[in-house]
């Protein structure tokens, strides 16, 4: 039977025990990696990087082995861990595994049936915090390079590797965005990025850009027997942001791209939240926040978006007398000598500037690129199919790269089901065939 895996890589694997051995660390340390600043949690990656290090030094350059070890701090002792296996022709590429993350999302014991924070081997399944997203790959990717110091076959393109800090909620500064303005991964240019931080052992071709928004209605607190003296901020928000998401579908509807690329929903503005000012039941709340998000396709521009709602906003406070009402006695514009709010508004906050919104945005990967093309074929050689598929999740800075002149191609082994979820878990056998498949990708680059 043909295979496209290379002779120089035949016979290698993921090895069960190693691999859950590693895996018991790096979970064994994912309280300490959690990573939500607003709960006071700030990811210390720092520990996670000597349980890579000790598989990995043996065969550094230092010890007499081929692999180049770099660790790259831009922040508070949190390194990203660059690991390079040199090819054998500096002009013939590098096959890039960058993306995967040594943080994680927090995770709360209360709601688990079982320690988030201590590695469970269950049959197939490997439960605890990070194992779908992201630990479990870096761990693979470790334990494939560790294989490839080992074997020391004579690829012509070098691989790459690139752990990194601060992925969760796209913080700025200390990880991928300070790589790349640095140029330390500049050669990774000349072949293919593969960024493994998706899921469910497929191409994915295609992210949405994430926009969080707060839309803040100020009326006029007031008696709820005598509502025709108040401006009902609920109401005011309610219809603002009807009108506001009325004229965004409008505006930005299915784009004909993502049927292209299988994009299972086109852009979207929806609320997820509110919150109103505290006071009694018979009282006409003065303000209303009604907070959300959108998932913007990558044939759109957010910073145009935001723009756009922002003149949606204004058009409204403009005509604000003109906005339908609820019931005889609901009004947002009162009259009177003794009324000290005269007419109510409504204001849209953007939770992240345009420069962090540039960070998040989506990515159209290029559908004719030879880096698609292997893993299109070493997936479906793996797996019996590849079924490539768009989703309206968000990665951070891969549009940002794939401007300035990288090939970013997107996958991932662990489970969506299983993502940010509680009792995460990925599949041991799918991390085993992972590694199958980065192996065939790797030999397949080598021949182009």
């Amino acid at each position: 039977m043909t295979t496209l895996l290379s002779p120089l890589l035949a016979d290698l694997s993921l090895d069960k025990d190693e691999y859950i051995a590693l895996l018991h660390k790096l979970i064994g340390e994912s309280v300490h990696v959690q990573n939500n600043p607003r709960q006071g949690l700030i990811p210390d990656e720092g520990r996670i990087v000597p349980h890579l290090l000790s598989i990995l030094d043996p065969h550094t350059t230092d010890n007499g082995g081929p692999l180049i070890i770099e660790q790259l701090i831009y922040k508070d002792n949190r390194p990203n861990v660059k690991i390079t296996y040199p090819g054998t022709d500096p002009d013939a590429g590098c096959t890039g595994l960058i993306g995967s993350h040594m943080d994680v999302v927090p995770a709360n014991p209360e709601t688990w049936d079982r320690d988030p924070f201590t590695l469970s081997v269950e049959g197939d399944r490997l439960y605890g915090r990070g194992t779908t997203d992201c630990l479990g790959h870096v761990g693979m990717i470790t334990l494939l390079f560790k294989a490839l110091a080992e074997r020391k076959p004579a690829l012509k393109r070098s691989v790459v590797a690139l752990f990194i800090v601060g992925e969760e909620g796209g913080e700025v500064g200390a990880g991928v965005d300070m790589v790349v303005n640095a140029g330390k991964i500049d050669e990774l240019k000349n072949g293919t990025c593969y960024w493994i931080d998706s899921a469910d052992s497929q191409p994915c071709t295609g992210t949405a850009g994430a926009l969080q928004w707060h839309l803040k209605a100020t009326g006029r607190l007031f008696h709820s027997g005598l509502p025709h003296r108040g401006i009902n901020s609920f109401e005011l928000a309610s219809e603002a942001m009807s009108i506001v998401q009325k004229r965004f579908y409008e505006d930005f509807p299915a784009h004909s791209e993502e049927s292209r690329y299988g994009f299972a929903t086109p852009s979207t503005m929806k609320p997820t939240q509110v919150e109103c000012a505290k006071g009694a039941l018979n009282q006409l709340p003065p303000w209303t926040t009604i907070s959300g998000d959108i998932r913007l396709t990558p044939f759109y521009d957010p910073v145009v978006v935001m723009e756009t709602v922002n003149k949606y906003i204004d058009e409204i406070n403009e005509n604000i007398e003109t906005l339908p009402t609820r019931g005889p006695c609901s009004k947002y514009v009162l009259e009177g000598d003794d009324v000290d709010i005269k007419r109510g508004k409504v204001e849209m906050e953007w939770t992240d500037d345009v420069d962090s919104v540039r960070q998040m945005e989506g990515i159209a990967c290029d559908l004719d690129s030879a880096g698609l093309k292997s893993i299109v074929d070493a997936t479906a050689e793996v797996k019996g199919k590849a079924t490539p598929y768009a989703i309206t999740g968000s990665l951070p800075l891969v549009r940002q790269m794939q401007n300035a002149g990288f090939d970013i191609q997107i996958t991932g082994y662990g489970l969506s089901s299983t993502y940010h979820a509680d009792n995460e878990y990925a599949s041991l056998s799918d991390m085993q065939d992972a590694f199958q498949i980065l192996l065939r990708i790797i030999s397949i680059n080598d021949q182009y």
